[in-house]
């Protein structure tokens, strides 16, 4: 005997395990089962296969299993499902259970379709419908459930003026509010200039050598900056520095190679570090802001979409503001360019610096 315990080591634990599920109680076994099931993500769905396999009921069989599981849904813990034809469960937390208790029949109903819509939210009339009671009684549930903090109402961006409801303790989605570009429902068209503003003065500072802030041919050979000239030099550069800088005529395209311009990525770090926003920015949303300063024509993408670089701008003869592209390319800083032809000392097919920049 001593040798078949050592050929077959599980044999003694199963024995071992079964024989204290004998000696619990129902209640006990149910409270170990649940402890179980709560220990898996809150969207897990259990099927009997699986409640099974953890061997916590002393027969361990079907029977056995639906008398614990309809006790427990029954009390809240569990959520009865149905998975291709099949029953399953879903772990229900006590709190949520504990609520569960305190409601009427008319109050659990509408609650559970509330809980149910998690962080898109529900439309009232969208919730008529599914509970099917009467007007007075769903708004009686309702106000009832708002008293005690259960649920809220909220608007949504793309039908604000459908009253939607969502449980209290949840944070609507983006889909829902708009993101941090909308305020109650509503589009911050001041934020949103603002930070528009911001993005392409960074991205300006970023796209173009500017001359210093301070030319030292304006000042005498033997003189020196004061105390007070050189802390305001600085404080202005250190502004520049994080604010960018606006478009000016002073503005200098950098040579082929250069590989400073910012990715969104970049972008949104220092968006980020800028504290502009109340909320940290997300990659997609600084990249909304990026489209839309694109599609004015104030930014272009280059390097396959990877980068940003700010559009230079010249005055025309009426004083609009015209695009220029022959001033960021190297032809239109070429000192050679007046002797630039077909077979001459310089022409376009033996330029060094023109494949370098059509390949940005």
């Amino acid at each position: 005997m001593a040798t078949t315990a050592k050929e077959d080591p599980g044999k003694d634990e199963d024995v071992t395990m079964a024989e204290t599920s004998v000696a619990s109680s129902p209640k006990e076994l149910r409270n170990v089962l649940y402890a179980r099931c709560a220990t898996f993500p809150e969207d897990h769905v259990f099927d009997q296969n699986e409640l099974l396999s953890f061997k916590i009921l002393p027969e361990n069989t079907v029977e056995q299993l639906s008398v614990h599981t309809k006790y427990l849904t029954k009390e809240g813990l569990f959520k009865l499902m149905s998975r291709d034809g099949k029953a399953c469960w879903k772990v229900v937390k006590r709190a949520d259970a504990a609520k569960y208790k305190t409601l009427t029949q008319d109050e659990a109903i509408v609650y559970s379709y509330i809980e149910a819509s998690q962080r898109e939210g529900i439309w009232s009339k969208l919730l008529r419908n599914k509970t099917n009671l009467h007007m007075t009684t769903m708004n009686r549930a309702i106000k009832s459930l708002e008293s005690k903090n259960y649920i809220k109402s909220i608007k949504t961006v793309k039908w604000p003026n459908r009253k939607t409801f969502m449980l209290s303790r949840l944070q609507p989605s983006e889909d829902v509010t708009g993101g941090p570009f909308y305020t109650d429902g509503i589009l911050d068209e001041e934020f949103v200039h603002q930070m528009s503003y911001w993005i392409e003065r960074y991205i300006i500072g970023r796209s173009w050598w500017h001359p210093p802030l301070h030319e030292p041919s304006k000042r005498k050979s033997n003189s020196k900056l004061t105390q007070e000239q050189a802390e305001e030099l600085r404080a202005r550069d250190v502004s520049r520095r994080v604010h960018g800088r606006p478009r000016s005529e002073a503005m200098l395209p950098y040579p082929a190679a250069y590989n400073g311009y910012p990715t969104l990525a970049e972008v949104t770090r220092a968006v980020n570090a800028s504290e502009l926003s109340g909320v940290v920015m997300r990659e997609s949303e600084v990249g909304q802001l990026l489209d839309i300063l694109c599609w004015d024509g104030r930014l272009e993408k280059i390097r396959g979409g990877r980068s940003y670089k700010a559009v230079r701008r010249v005055a025309g003869e009426d004083g609009a503001m015209l695009e220029n592209g022959l001033t960021e390319s190297p032809c239109g800083r070429c000192p050679v360019f007046d002797i630039c032809e077909d077979d001459g000392p310089v022409n376009a097919r033996t330029c060094e610096y023109f494949q370098d920049w059509l390949e940005l």
